[in-house]
């Protein structure tokens, strides 16, 4: 089993910056990927990026080129900065931990994430 546990979350105005991270424990040699999902009241959790072993990254085509992760394998980590924030990018960020075919096998707790003046 893994766990997943994210910090960074928080209130900040639009045009802001904010850094989001989340560490794995227990079963980590099983990881090959991690990444972020995001959800907003009465909306479909939807991806936002990942990035696998081997570097491959990928992202939600709202958030290209403002947001960027970046992982520390030996670490267990994975980090979304994102700058520029808009108000539409309010939700609760989630780290995933991918099985096969890419789907989310393991979640963490989740982490508010406010964009408001």
């Amino acid at each position: 089993q893994v766990q997943l546990v994210e910090s960074g979350g928080g209130l900040v105005q639009p045009g802001g910056s904010l850094t989001l991270s989340c560490v794995a424990s227990g079963n980590t040699d099983s990881i090959n990927g991690m990444g972020w999902y995001r959800q907003t009241p009465g909306k479909q959790r939807e991806p936002v990026a990942s990035m696998l072993n081997d570097g491959t990254t990928g992202y939600a085509d709202s958030v290209k080129g403002r947001f960027t992760i970046s992982r520390d394998i030996a670490k267990n980590t994975v980090t979304l900065q994102m700058s520029n924030l808009k108000p539409e990018d309010t939700a609760v960020y989630t780290c995933f931990i991918p099985g096969a075919g890419g789907i989310p096998r393991h979640w963490g707790q989740g982490t508010q994430v406010t964009v408001s003046s």
